[in-house]
């Protein structure tokens, strides 16, 4: 048993200390993982218990200004972000096939890592917007698929942060950037009462072009020696493809199946209110 403990130590000290990268281990929320877990529980348990209860009795708040001081803060966060990547990797040396990790302490090298480290601190901005939907109790907007992507991308970049802080893995930051500043652009117009029409339909519609470009992009590491780690792989693309089929379903069925049904009532009703016209001209003529 005691040898057992001993081993799992090991283990332990081997992932959090061995195989991070030390360049970033010193960096907030990422030389432990337990700070990081303890946040997310905590996430957990106020937007489905905490908050819930606390704004049982309650009026939803109103956080028309609060909303819009978060969404433009997340269009410029996320348009310097997106500044960074182009200007630091993609618009220069790094390669869409293939770029390895420079674990090097130049000073591009460590702009990049704290550039993936300021990425994992807008994730957790990001979760902000499940407490404004518990807030205004708007709790039917608290679904899986909205809960899991936080959840899920804040894990990663976490771990994108302490072990791979640079190379391929900054692909997913240079697409999904580009697409929040789309989306939260449409949020703060939103929330300023101005029409935005038809934007959240093709919002999805890129939010699902992306999950696809970044399974490519990380297919890429199974065929291919990018002279970076394989083992991201095996997480990004089951989950941007478990992504895809979330995405998928609830674009099919707010986009999809709703159409019929919203055409199809008018023209019933059409047909039945001309049958009944009909009908009441032939009773008259008998």
């Amino acid at each position: 048993m005691a040898a057992f403990i001993r081993q799992l130590i090991a283990g332990y000290k081997y992932i959090i200390e061995d195989a991070a990268d030390p360049r970033t281990q010193d960096y907030f929320l990422i030389g432990s993982p337990w700070p990081c877990i303890a946040l997310l529980g905590f996430y957990i348990c106020f937007i489905y218990y905490i908050g819930p209860r606390f704004m049982a009795k309650r009026q939803p708040f109103q956080l028309d200004r609060i909303l819009q001081i978060y969404n433009l803060s997340q269009i410029i966060i996320n348009a310097i972000l997106l500044y960074k990547v182009l200007t630091l990797a993609w618009l220069r040396d790094y390669s869409f096939f293939c770029q390895p990790i420079d674990y090097s302490y130049s000073p591009k090298a460590i702009e990049i890592a704290r550039g993936i480290w300021s990425y994992f601190m807008l994730k957790i901005l990001d979760l902000l917007e499940t407490v404004f939907f518990v807030l205004r109790k708007k709790q039917n907007q608290v679904s899986f698929l909205h809960v899991y992507h936080h959840v899920g991308m804040l894990l990663g970049t976490w771990i994108a942060t302490k072990y791979i802080p640079g190379g391929h893995v900054t692909f997913l930051g240079l697409v999904n950037t580009f697409v929040h500043v789309i989306m939260y652009i449409h949020y703060l117009l939103s929330s300023m009462k101005i029409d935005t029409g038809s934007w959240k339909k093709y919002i999805t519609q890129l939010q699902l072009i992306q999950f696809f470009l970044i399974i490519l992009h990380y297919g890429q590491l199974a065929w291919e020696d990018c002279g970076f780690p394989v083992w991201p792989a095996y997480i990004m693309i089951p989950q941007n493809v478990f992504m895809i089929i979330l995405f998928g379903d609830f674009y099919y069925k707010m986009y999809i199946k709703k159409r019929p049904t919203i055409k199809m009532v008018p023209r019933e009703m059409e047909t039945n209110g001309i049958s009944a016209n009909v009908s009441k001209k032939k009773s008259k003529e008998q």
